[in-house]
């Protein structure tokens, strides 16, 4: 009996496991909350194996990668940083927007109890970033530093295609390989997973506190949403001329549901990768794209700090004109290119973009403190747009790419099975 139940269970798609997962979670919370401590040890072994296997997983797969790379394909990266950059600003631009058409105040009396130090001005951020690629590779790996992971790999990887080496050429790409069949036996887990992660987020979850808060959380969730379905699509349609939905359903479906959840882009990037794999892309670019993509493509980020820094602005009375609003604009997209390397994330950016408007540490602080209280739904939002956001621009380059040779076809742009993608 037991048998013919997981097979009935394993010729589900893996989506609609995870959507059961998602409901049986929900009711666990509810109606027997007692189960949480039970069921909450899924959610935290699946996002704590997903993270743990990320970091080699990117360090061989790019190291790969580059070692066998075709030279005909040596700047194929460039147009989806372009993409991540422009993606990042345009989702700035929206932010600002959405905070002029609904200014919100905020409650600001006590200080945030926190000992995370925001940085001192975007100069500090970016000189943080460029100092992480040159981190010891060793621990670049240990504290998931993917900027020095990339640069090691990189290096390491060019260093190795210059051995002419085949043997040693034909033992990074069968590492690689099991590398990615690892991540998706976990990934065949992410139904209890999620079970897990769902029970504890809606045990725990501070709903009152959330309530005080809906209006600037409403604020921040429609701009993510705008982003995602009408932005984000669009600039796909500018490239290809073909419908963006299926893509973008696509990656929302399939992408920022893990992320949602595991609230981690680094945990998301095998997901990524093996999505990347379904809709059939070129892997010398997809390898390198999707980290990347976890460390400076901060839609959602710049979102949060331009609201958040609005927000404070309103609350004292500060008048904001179209030319701050641009430098607000500006700053939250390179600070947003930055979060991966500061503690906090975007959250703790956000005193940078309130220095743009003359307000002090000790209010803007206060504003952090707000972030942490809506988190609970913000940086989950935030996030699902971040990492979906990665695979359907490094999609997008390519299909660009297709278009440009004639070879574009409607059906490459929905997933295949991986059977299929083999």
């Amino acid at each position: 009996m037991f048998h013919k139940l997981q097979r009935a269970f394993a010729s589900v798609a893996l989506i609609q496991q995870i959507a059961i997962g998602l409901v049986l979670g929900i009711g666990l919370a509810v109606f027997f909350p007692a189960a949480i401590p039970v069921v909450q040890i899924f959610g935290d072994l699946f996002v704590k194996a997903l993270k743990g296997v990320a970091p080699i997983l990117v360090f061989f797969l790019v190291m790969n990668a580059m070692s066998q790379k075709k030279e005909s394909a040596s700047g194929s990266i460039r147009p989806v940083v372009e993409l991540y950059l422009l993606g990042t600003f345009c989702a700035s631009i929206i932010g600002v927007v959405m905070s002029f058409l609904f200014p919100t105040r905020l409650m600001l009396q006590v200080a945030p109890d926190t000992k995370l130090a925001p940085p001192s001005g975007i100069v500090q951020v970016l000189h943080n970033l460029v100092l992480s690629l040159v981190d010891n590779p060793v621990t670049a790996l240990m504290n998931a530093n993917y900027i020095g992971i990339l640069a090691w790999a990189i290096i390491l990887g060019l260093a190795l295609r210059r051995l002419h080496n085949p043997s040693t050429r034909q033992w990074l790409e069968d590492f690689s390989g099991a590398m990615t069949t690892v991540v998706r036996w976990i990934i065949h887990f992410a139904p209890l997973g999620i079970l897990g992660l769902v029970a504890d987020s809606v045990g725990t979850a501070g709903v009152g506190a959330l309530l005080g808060y809906a209006r600037l959380l409403g604020v921040l969730i429609v701009s993510y949403f705008l982003v995602a379905l009408v932005m984000n699509p669009l600039i796909v349609f500018c490239k290809t001329r073909e419908n963006p939905y299926p893509l973008v359903w696509a990656t929302l479906r399939e992408s920022a549901v893990y992320a949602f959840f595991t609230r981690s882009s680094a945990a998301n990037i095998p997901v990524n990768l093996t999505l990347c794999k379904r809709l059939r892309l070129n892997p010398d670019l997809f390898t390198i794209s999707i980290p990347l993509g976890s460390t400076i493509n901060m839609a959602g980020a710049s979102i949060t700090i331009s609201v958040l820094a609005l927000a404070a602005a309103y609350t004292l009375g500060i008048p904001v004109d179209l030319p701050t609003a641009l430098l607000l604009c500006i700053v939250s997209s390179l600070g947003a290119c930055g979060t991966s390397g500061v503690a906090g994330g975007s959250l703790l950016l956000i005193p940078v973009a309130c220095a743009s408007f003359g307000i002090g540490n000790d209010i803007s602080m206060q504003v952090v403190g707000v972030g942490f209280i809506i988190s609970v739904l913000e940086d989950a939002c935030e996030t699902a747009l971040n990492s979906s956001s990665d695979v359907l621009f490094t999609a997008t380059a390519e299909f660009a790419e297709r278009r440009k040779n004639g070879t574009l076809r409607a059906e490459d742009m929905r997933p295949r099975d991986l059977e299929d993608a083999d």
